[in-house]
């Protein structure tokens, strides 16, 4: 049987987390660069330990009005500076409740950059060089974040996306075009196997693709998040996949 991690952007304000966590593995909490303060910090980390799911801190660039998901012009001291401000804002809750790090996992127009930006992707990872004994990096396929972390040592998972649609080159469909986050459980079922099972997404001109995937993302913002983990967790196991808890 194939094993599969289901992970979950939380703590961004939509509070569906006690709902979302019995059906996933992994989550990405909001530490205040897009979203996020110490009390839904707090709140999100004692929820995901209760339900045994593994944490990551989800940084971004420092844009909570457009929610991380817009470009930023930022310098390198500044961009590594905010990062660490954020995981480090996580760990002090994390320390309280005797939980360590389990990986990181960068945010919106941050994660996208860094697929195609070997520099940024350079200094993301200068950013995250302390934190490499402890914590896996989620990244994707055949990106420039991908092959900077194996270069320079880090442990890895890579990342795909069970609710969002690719093009051909393995960049997702912009939020700004229709049909971008796929809200059907059963065409996000038929993307996670074909993902887990071939090792192939369909794009959006009809042809599939090479992808790996260790973990599985589903949008804890999309309106249909909870109906589609309940649903994966439940259909998952007959396709001969199991969750990785």
């Amino acid at each position: 049987m194939d094993k599969i991690d289901i992970n979950c952007d939380v703590g961004e304000g939509i509070r569906n987390e006690e709902e979302l966590f019995p059906f996933i593995s992994s989550c990405n909490i909001a530490c205040g660069g897009h979203a996020g303060d110490k009390q839904t910090m707090m709140e999100t980390v004692r929820s995901a330990k209760q339900f045994n799911v593994k944490i990551g801190a989800h940084p971004s660039y420092p844009d909570k009005q457009n929610f991380g998901r817009v470009s930023m012009d930022i310098s390198e001291n500044l961009l590594i500076e905010t990062i660490q401000e954020q995981i480090e804002s996580l760990r002090a809750v994390l320390k309280k409740e005797e939980l360590d790090l389990h990986h990181i996992k960068l945010h919106g127009a941050l994660y996208n950059d860094v697929t195609k930006d070997n520099n940024l992707a350079q200094t993301v990872l200068k950013s995250l060089e302390k934190y490499k004994p402890q914590a896996t990096i989620y990244v994707p396929y055949a990106s420039a974040m991908a092959k900077e972390a194996v270069n320079l040592g880090f442990s890895i998972m890579y990342e795909a996306f069970g609710d969002r649609r690719y093009h051909k080159d393995l960049s997702l469909v912009s939020r700004d075009l229709p049909k971008a986050v796929n809200k059907d459980p059963e065409e996000v079922l038929q993307q996670v196997v074909s993902i887990v099972k071939d090792k192939k997404v369909k794009a959006s001109d009809g042809n599939s693709v090479k992808i790996l995937a260790d973990t599985i993302c589903i949008h804890g913002d999309n309106p249909f998040a909870l109906q589609i983990v309940s649903y994966l967790s439940q259909e998952l196991p007959n396709q001969n996949i199991q969750l990785k808890k």
